[in-house]
């Protein structure tokens, strides 16, 4: 059958349909073709085919050639030696001079070869004298001097409206992913051929110019070691600072702030031994971001998500020693501000400064705790007005729900850092009944990511009141089993299994009342072929949790409990599937047999 497909394919072939349906079933057939590529001379004649197809005069048989050799890429990596060259020579000159379909093609092809080797690489460390089936033939290192310009020159080929267009995806978009890549591939080595264009262009008149430099700088930053990196992001963070609010094309700001995002990234953090963000610079660069934020949507997206990483990388500072806590009243301020622009719906604009909040929220210090505790009537107040809302269209019932779930998922993140020391929990307390009636109210809604966000801030807020939740659960009760039987979204299903966790763990044997319940919807979901596989391990370490809340009272599950555990123990024994499910099965025998001495 493959010999017909690829006879089809060849050049002698004078009707472009069935060369183009057969270029297309190659592509479909090629994992399942070991046999063929393991013959040198079968292997031979299939990739000559392919190659003479990139040049057919058709544009769709180019594409779909291209798309072969992207497949090839990934499924017979360590067959390519021989071809690699010829393939160099090919996509170059797709990527130079053909349409766009074909082009972004070529570029995929080296994406792919990069994928590949990061893979071996990253799990056989460079030793392939060991445990490696495949060896690393380090094709992208050896390319670099050719391939390191041909995808700096696709970087010039941008679109007036791209930075507008969420989903555009064009060949400068897919070289600088390519770039990033190639960093990620060969580290340092990367650093020298890349920098003469950046120096070259950043201050170029043309945007296209300063756009693409300051593309290539971002690309570059996740790979080589900060040794490498630290000298350049000290000399361009000013400079990048100064674009962010003073260039006059939005291309370049957009591009500007989702390099800085990456330079906080890659670049900041505790772990560092010369930091690049100090008591002297975080003025600025606050001062920039929040100036950014009320920038055009796309724009101020960037910098709220360059905000996200800078409070990121102060995680792990000591206690007192964050320079962002003197400025954590303004951010936060600012950030909500974003919340309610008009235009916060374009560009996940509101979804960005949300997530931000959190993150300064989540690596506050303990000094900005009183601040944090003031977030949280703000923003009970703003998730009671989006329950309040009537008479919606279905679009704007739509965006409300989104508003949910993004509210829900920041007082989670509120209520955990409140909830997680003693001195703000007692004051946090007062508004629990609060929090919680909120919470119920948005199950009411048919929306599956609002009902994630409310179960996850309920199971932060099980967490916090530990024991006194038993209050709440004659109410709560219903929509944990409503969130234990909803298959369809079966990451409500997986996350209620987690909250039924939290709640054994924090009522111990104060949930016992609900045990039956709790129980048979559980074993009902191990039974069930609907429901998505990756939700049944957790269901068994939720066993392991009610076993341990209720000690001896869980005997009378135990004839329906343990075979479940040793079918699925002995299941994925026999399967080269995910061991974890028997190690989970194997916890959740010793603690079921610890809790009720069985």
């Amino acid at each position: 059958m493959l010999t017909a497909v690829v006879q089809g394919m060849n050049s002698t072939e004078t009707n472009n349909d069935v060369r183009l349906a057969a270029t297309r079933a190659l592509h479909n057939a090629l994992g399942f073709a070991q046999a063929n590529f393991s013959n040198d001379m079968e292997r031979d004649y299939i990739v000559r085919v392919v190659c003479e197809a990139t040049l057919s005069p058709e544009v769709k048989i180019r594409q779909a050639a291209f798309e072969c050799l992207v497949s090839i890429s990934s499924t017979y990596y360590e067959k390519l030696a021989l071809y690699i060259q010829d393939i160099f020579s090919i996509t170059a000159k797709a990527v130079k001079e053909d349409e766009e379909p074909v082009a972004l093609q070529a570029i995929e092809f080296w994406s792919s070869i990069c994928d590949e080797e990061i893979d071996i690489l990253e799990e056989y460390g460079g030793d392939f004298t060991g445990d490696s089936s495949i060896p690393c033939f380090y094709f992208i290192k050896q390319a670099l001097p050719a391939l390191i310009p041909l995808l700096l020159e696709t970087l010039l080929k941008q679109e007036e409206d791209q930075d507008q267009d969420e989903v555009a995806w064009n060949v400068a978009m897919a070289g600088g992913t390519c770039l990033g890549l190639v960093a990620r591939t060969v580290g340092d080595d990367v650093v020298p051929l890349v920098m003469p264009f950046i120096e070259e262009n950043i201050t170029k008149p043309d945007w296209r110019q300063r756009e693409a430099a300051t593309y290539a700088f971002g690309s570059i930053l996740e790979g080589p070691s900060p040794d490498k990196l630290m000298p350049l992001v000290n000399v361009a963070l000013s400079f990048m600072l100064n674009a962010l609010t003073n260039d006059p094309n939005n291309h370049v700001k957009d591009t500007t702030g989702w390099t800085l995002g990456r330079i906080f990234e890659f670049l900041h953090g505790s772990t560092l031994e010369t930091p690049i963000i100090t008591q002297a610079n975080c003025q600025q660069i606050i001062t920039v971001l929040l100036q950014s934020m009320k920038d055009v949507p796309n724009v101020a997206e960037k910098a709220c998500g360059a905000l996200y990483f800078l409070a990121q990388g102060f995680e792990d500072a000591e206690p007192s020693s964050s320079p962002l806590t003197p400025f954590f009243q303004e951010i936060a301020q600012a950030l909500l501000d974003v919340t309610h622009r008009e235009d916060a719906g374009e560009s996940r604009l509101r979804t960005a400064a949300y997530e931000a909040l959190n993150e300064v929220v989540r690596c506050s210090t303990d000094e900005t705790a009183p601040l944090v505790m003031q977030l949280v009537p703000v923003i009970m107040m703003e998730l009671h007005q989006t329950l309040e809302a009537q008479k919606l269209s279905a679009d704007e019932r739509e965006k409300q729900n989104e508003l949910q779930g993004l509210l829900c998922g920041c007082l989670q993140v509120i209520i955990q850092k409140l909830g997680s020391s003693e001195p703000t929990k007692y004051v946090f307390m007062q508004y629990a009944d609060q929090l919680m009636g909120l919470f119920l109210r948005v199950f009411a809604s048919k929306s599956a990511t609002a009902h994630e966000e409310a179960m996850l801030a309920i199971g932060a807020l099980v967490y916090s009141t530990g024991s006194d939740f038993a209050k709440y659960m004659t109410e709560f009760y219903k929509y944990l089993e409503m969130g234990l039987q909803n298959f369809e979204d079966y990451q409500v299903c997986a996350i209620t299994v987690g909250v039924v966790g939290d709640v054994c763990r924090a009522l111990e044997d104060k949930v016992l009342p609900y045990c039956d319940g709790i129980m048979t919807q559980l074993l009902k979901d191990l039974s069930s072929n609907q429901l998505h596989r990756s939700v049944k391990p957790p269901i068994f370490s939720c066993f392991g949790d009610l076993a341990l809340a209720i000690g001896e009272n869980f005997e009378k599950y135990l004839m329906y409990a343990m075979p479940m555990l040793q079918s699925a123990a002995e299941l994925s024994a026999h399967t080269s599937d995910d061991p974890s499910i028997k190690e989970s099965a194997e916890w959740v025998k010793i603690a079921i047999s610890r809790a009720t001495n069985f």
